[in-house]
C-alpha cells in the first residue's frame, strides 16, 4: 500500500472563508432593484388600465391628489408627489389642455398658482374608480394585502428619507 504525505494545513495553504457579504451584492437580493422593477412592471400595468382616461401615469397621480384635495397650490402638489415645478408644470399644462384642471394665481399672493378640477376632472374620478380592483386582480393580492404593503413602503420611505437627511 503507498504511503501518504501527511497533511499539513498552514494558514497560508488555507482558502479564504468567502465574505458573507458577497450574497449581498446579487442582483436579485436588491432592494433597490426590487423597488425599481416593480415600479417599472406597475407602470406597465396602468398604461393599458388609463388609456381609457386618457392619462399618463403622472397624470393619474396628480388627478389623484386633487380628487383627495381639490384648489391646492402648485408647490402643494409637488410636494405630495415628490416632484420639482420642473417636471410638474408640463405635466399640468397637459392636464388643462385636456381640459382636467385649471390654473390660477392666488388672490392674496400672485406668485402662488393654485390648481382647481373642472367639471370634466371631477367627472374623470368615477371612471377611475374602478382602476384600483383592477390592480388588485393582476397583481393576485386582495385589497386588504395591497393597503398593508403600500403602508410598509410609506414606512420604508419615510425611513429611507430620514437617513438621507441625517447623512
Amino acid at each position: 500500500m503507498p504511503r501518504r504525505k501527511p497533511t499539513t494545513a498552514s494558514a497560508a495553504d488555507a482558502t479564504p472563508a468567502a465574505d458573507p457579504r458577497e450574497q449581498w451584492l446579487q442582483l436579485d437580493r436588491q432592494l433597490c432593484f426590487a423597488l425599481y422593477s416593480s415600479s417599472l412592471a406597475m407602470t406597465k400595468l396602468y398604461k393599458p388600465l388609463l388609456a381609457p382616461l386618457g392619462l399618463t401615469y403622472p397624470q393619474y397621480l396628480a388627478m389623484l391628489v386633487l380628487w383627495e384635495s381639490d384648489g391646492l397650490a402648485v408647490g402643494q402638489l409637488g410636494q405630495r408627489l415628490s416632484l420639482d415645478s420642473g417636471t410638474l408644470t408640463p405635466l399640468l399644462k397637459r392636464l388643462e389642455t385636456l381640459g382636467h384642471i385649471e390654473r390660477r394665481r392666488a388672490r392674496d399672493d400672485e406668485r402662488r398658482v393654485d390648481i382647481f378640477l373642472t367639471p370634466a376632472g371631477r367627472k374623470l374620478r368615477r371612471q377611475a374608480l374602478d382602476i384600483p380592483g383592477q390592480l388588485a386582480c393582476a397583481s393576485a393580492c386582495d385589497l386588504h394585502e395591497l393597503a398593508l404593503l403600500t403602508q410598509r413602503l410609506h414606512e420604508l420611505r419615510s425611513q429611507l428619507t430620514a437617513a438621507t437627511e441625517a447623512a
